[in-house]
């Protein structure tokens, strides 16, 4: 096994591997008619904002420090329970990105209410499988992402990798709809919580790692993060961004990320 994983075949054999297992999802994954309808939304949403430039909000103590009503106007991509910030803010984000399965699961409902743009894993369809009378313009796009084959994906309309966090797919579909520059704002990079990536944990009070003692309150279920993992689905966003003439600036107010550009916040306005 070691003399497998050192020889220059495995990497063809492993992707060989993934993909041989993952065929019996393929069926379902692009003909189901919700996806089928996700597909289509994709392909009216190919480049529609090229040229243009956008806001990633990642969910950091550090929005508790920015000043949002800046993004009024602006294209954003809000992600997971963003939405929490919203009567706040006095406005919604553009669009929201949620892709872990415990995050979905435990706020399908709240995710469904919203009237903005959703794009969800297209593994997590059960969540809202399962809502009663749900709405049909209330659906979301369902991305079909995996956790295998690092890689960034420049058409969302296939696999989007997820790159152990839902920045790296917002980021991919920020490139699928022709954004020219990105800023990310809100991405820490830094868990005061600590552990073994991955791990599930439950959260035993408030929540200090993000913008809100409430995003990730007592009893909610959540993964550890996997920052490493990260950093390499943000290396390869840099990398596509870059051979395409186009960039990724990172505003985040104190954020430990040292993958991307810096820039002052204020200075964008």
């Amino acid at each position: 096994m070691k003399f497998l994983k050192t020889s220059r075949l495995y990497p063809l054999l492993r992707d060989a591997y993934i993909t041989l297992r993952d065929l019996p999802q393929l069926p379902e994954a692009y003909l189901h008619p919700w996806r089928r309808e996700s597909l289509r939304r994709l392909t009216a949403l190919k480049d529609i904002h090229k040229g243009q430039r956008a806001f990633i909000l990642g969910n950091g103590p550090s929005l508790k420090h920015t000043d949002l009503s800046k993004l009024r106007g602006e294209i954003t991509f809000g992600l997971n329970r963003i939405y929490l910030l919203f009567p706040e803010l006095g406005f919604q984000t553009t669009y929201l990105v949620s892709i872990n399965d415990l995050v979905i699961e435990q706020c399908a409902a709240e995710m469904a209410a919203l009237t903005l743009p959703k794009f969800i894993s297209w593994r997590s369809r059960r969540h809202f499988e399962s809502l009663p009378n749900l709405r049909p313009d209330r659906l979301p796009t369902f991305l079909y992402t995996t956790y295998d084959l690092p890689r960034f994906a420049r058409d969302a309309r296939g696999r989007l990798w997820e790159g152990a966090t839902v920045t790296n797919v917002a980021l991919q579909l920020a490139y699928h709809m022709g954004i020219q520059q990105v800023i990310l704002i809100g991405v820490d990079h830094n868990f005061v919580s600590k552990g073994p990536a991955n791990t599930t944990v439950i959260s035993e009070g408030d929540d200090p790692n993000h913008f809100s003692p409430a995003y990730f309150g007592k009893g909610f279920r959540w993964q550890l993060p996997d920052l490493e993992t990260s950093e390499i689905g943000y290396r390869l966003a840099r990398q596509a961004y870059e051979q395409a003439g186009r960039q990724v600036l990172d505003a985040t107010i104190g954020g430990k990320l040292t993958i991307f550009e810096k820039v002052d916040y204020d200075s964008l306005f």
